[in-house]
């Protein structure tokens, strides 16, 4: 690409990709991210209804962290091997199954494991789309591009909250899986025609020999070698850890503290999500003028700043702002975190890009493990305080390592 050494060259501009291939992907990441979101207003009444503590029932959003995190160290590899878009299409077929077995789970455990479940296979989606399109987009260009890609996980997010929350006051908590297990069908279906029309350049796998798990050791291995990598990966298990791990229970802090219902807290939430939208469609004028050192500095103060104000807010007007700065905020962090990752090692991006998921949701279980375990003590507004106070470190540490690091981090 351009002639940098180290990098994948893209998808040859001769070879058209079908329109509705990325529409499609973003559609994925959407329905995995509401996936991933949707239990998270229903924790309280989780809580309730299954006959267990609200630190317990926050398990239920732990396992699915975990699982979709571990799962990376077979995904990434996979989709390097076998076609990034091939996997993400068949991952979605058995997210439609995992998300039934969610639906009709009888009970507390079996909901636990339907969620480990979910999250396993839900694990290929976002990481494999983002390396894909590291794969057909020049470097100098992909930043805006992930980021409008990211507007479907961004909704999902949101959305996951609003629909959680209004499931647990007016209908039933199966429902939303219910839902979910359709959407992923429908979805699967559409990628796995359109993987049949893609040119031969997008459709990129990496042939080789020996024991699968020699060659998934050395992939892993071959990332985890580079030293940017190491800075890339130990700032996104940190940003994980803090973030979610405080705004899990944001929804649970606007229904114990201001008296909200569990539908109205996960619609004060959904501004969380316009905030990442804004973001996506300022992005092709914000990255060159901020560098990706500034935003991450500025993202990661927007994104400190509006947790203290969350934990802090008087009503919900003060709520609605600060989850509104909070989804800007964190999407100027992420989306240069994401840029990184696709090319810190760009002849293993697959791996590479699932190293970087795992580690988010690795931090993600982490933050929402310790969250859980520290909330029925200390309170909501501590644990969304300390999610504050330690994004704010890992992003500034993080804008001076790529402030020193000028050029673009190809080589580790």
């Amino acid at each position: 690409m351009d002639g940098k050494p180290g990098m994948t060259p893209a998808a040859p501009a001769g070879d058209a990709l079908p329109r509705a291939a990325v529409v499609y992907l973003a559609l994925a990441s959407f329905a995995s991210a509401l996936s991933l979101r949707v239990t998270d207003a229903q924790l309280p009444r989780l809580a309730e209804e299954l006959g267990v503590s609200l630190g317990d029932a926050a398990y239920i959003v732990t396992t699915f962290s975990i699982a979709y995190g571990a799962s990376q160290l077979f995904f990434g590899p996979l989709g390097d091997r076998h076609g990034k878009y091939l996997v993400v299409a068949w991952a979605c077929v058995a997210c439609a199954v995992t998300a039934s077995l969610c639906a009709v789970a009888p009970g507390y455990q079996m909901l636990l494991l339907g969620r480990l479940l979910a999250g396993a296979t839900a694990g290929a989606i976002i990481p494999l789309s983002m390396a894909w399109l590291g794969d057909v987009v020049p470097y100098e260009q992909r930043q805006p591009v992930l980021a409008r890609f990211l507007a479907g996980q961004i909704l999902g997010l949101s959305s996951g909250m609003l629909v959680g929350g209004f499931a647990s006051d007016f209908l039933n908590w199966r429902v939303p899986f219910i839902g979910i297990a359709l959407l992923f069908a429908g979805i699967a279906s559409v990628l796995l025609k359109i993987n049949g029309r893609l040119p031969a350049s997008a459709r990129i796998a990496r042939r080789s020999e020996g024991p699968m798990m020699r060659r998934i050791l050395a992939d892993f291995g071959y990332v985890l070698g580079r030293p940017w990598a190491r800075v890339v990966l130990t700032t996104v298990f940190l940003e994980g850890a803090f973030v979610y791990g405080a705004f899990a229970f944001i929804a649970s802090h606007l229904h114990r503290v201001l008296g909200m219902s569990l539908s109205s807290a996960g619609m004060v939430i959904m501004p969380f999500g316009l905030g990442g939208l804004l973001f996506a469609a300022g992005a092709k004028a914000i990255v060159p003028r901020l560098g990706e050192h500034g935003l991450a500095l500025w993202g990661g103060l927007t994104l400190g700043a509006a947790l203290l104000g969350i934990s802090l807010a008087p009503s919900m007007w003060y709520a609605l702002a600060g989850c509104f700065a909070a989804g800007v905020g964190f999407y100027m962090l992420h989306n240069t975190l994401q840029i990184n990752a696709t090319q810190m090692a760009s002849d293993r991006r697959g791996a590479a890009v699932a190293a970087f998921a795992s580690c988010f949701y690795l931090g993600q279980s982490v933050g929402v493990a310790l969250a859980g375990a520290m909330v029925e003590r200390a309170g909501t507004s501590l644990v969304i305080l300390l999610g504050s106070a330690g994004v704010l470190a890992a992003s500034f540490t993080f804008s001076l390592l790529r402030r020193a690091r000028p050029e673009i981090p190809v080589t580790g």
